[in-house]
């Protein structure tokens, strides 16, 4: 276990600090090689989308395990640089060790709300899945503002609507014919789906300065088995995602029969050793002021 404690951040983010230094960034960090494949639809556009050129500096916001950090810093050498900046220690140390010293890239254990970047250091902010989980967006946004040059660009990658992510949501239906439903989230908690509604983030992003927004909306297909069968896609859902978070502290039981169900519901997208589940995210551009 680490001995590096989790960083201070915004009171209001102490529960996101929690839970991705819990089990969460754990397990997480287990999966990282299987997740960096389950996610490369989304880091392809994203990277396509950065478009980065040598000598840009860029701050990677929720990095996580590191992967859009290294291909950014790839593009970004040998004169360029790029920040990694996130909550979790085990995503952080992972991250780290895949990183080789060749590449222009280094990693801040802290709270991108409060964290105090250097004003006007980057030429682009960056983040896949990293800026759903702010409780104060428009508080963290202004702070994320600041550190970035005058026209500099923003690109991100954020989930639509549940309904468009069968990825995740087929599990956790064959989950909710055994146990009581997850509490809801409500549409601005920090949550995987807290930017869904494209009018809420134009508003957030105004509000704070960024001109120039828009909101590609991009169908996907993901392999939810990484190529490695169907009972990798039935492990995966129980060890991570909503269907892992509704089946916790049920009886052995019960999650027996669970699993039965996921299996039943995720065979029909069986192709050869690939789960192939529809899922679809926004591809969110803006400029500074």
């Amino acid at each position: 276990m680490s001995a590096v404690s989790p960083p201070a951040g915004h009171d209001r983010n102490a529960d996101q600090i929690a839970y991705w230094n819990g089990d969460a960034g754990r397990h997480w960090t287990d999966r990282q090689s299987v997740q960096d494949v389950l996610l490369a639809p989304v880091t392809e556009k994203l990277i396509a989308r950065v478009a980065a050129r040598p000598g840009q500096r860029i701050l990677d916001i929720g990095c996580g395990t590191g992967a859009i950090s290294m291909a950014l810093a790839r593009q970004v050498a040998p004169s360029g640089h790029v920040l990694g900046i996130d909550i979790s220690v085990p995503m952080l140390e992972r991250a780290r060790q895949l990183t080789g010293r060749e590449l222009p890239a280094d990693y801040v254990l802290a709270d991108a709300t409060v964290y105090p970047f250097d004003p006007e250091s980057f030429d682009v902010l960056v983040s896949r899945f990293g800026v759903m989980f702010f409780a104060d967006p428009v508080l963290s946004f202004r702070n994320l503002r600041r550190s970035l040059r005058p026209k500099g660009r923003l690109v991100f990658a954020c989930w639509r609507e549940p309904r468009e992510n069968g990825w995740m949501m087929a599990p956790l239906m064959a989950v909710y014919k055994h146990v009581p439903k997850l509490p809801p989230v409500g549409p601005e908690e920090p949550g995987p789906f807290a930017f869904a509604d494209d009018a809420r983030v134009k508003r957030i992003l105004a509000e704070v300065g960024f001109v120039d927004i828009e909101m590609e909306a991009c169908p996907l297909t993901f392999d939810v088995a990484a190529g490695r069968g169907l009972e990798a896609a039935i492990e995966g859902a129980l060890e991570i995602g909503p269907a892992h978070r509704a089946l916790e502290g049920h009886p052995q039981q019960v999650v027996a029969a669970a699993i039965q169900s996921i299996r039943e519901a995720l065979t029909p997208f069986v192709k050869g050793q690939s789960v192939l589940l529809p899922g679809a995210i926004w591809l969110v551009t803006a400029h500074a002021a």
